[in-house]
């Protein structure tokens, strides 16, 4: 995150009103909530999960065994069995 001087964004009047409220402080103002994304969704992560999940779930139903698709994947036995069970 990087820090904007306020005087060079905001209005005079704006700045005036804030200052009622705090002086020579650091403030931080989030963006509105309809801007978020979900986790991985930028850098694509998420999609390199899904995919991965996706793959065990087919190994799976193709006979592979919990075991074999942990050590497959380099994922515990408890993280396997719940990517296999999961709907």
């Amino acid at each position: 995150m990087k820090y904007v001087k306020a005087t060079a964004i905001l209005p005079e009047k704006l700045l005036v009103e804030i200052q009622k409220y705090v002086q020579g402080q650091t403030i931080y103002i989030p963006k509105p909530e309809t801007t978020y994304q979900k986790w991985g969704a930028r850098s694509g992560g998420r999609k390199l999960i899904d995919d991965r999940n996706t793959l065990i779930k087919s190994a799976f139903k193709s006979g592979s065994t919990i075991h074999q698709l942990a050590e497959e994947h380099c994922l515990a036995i408890e993280t396997i069995k719940k990517i296999v069970y999961s709907k």
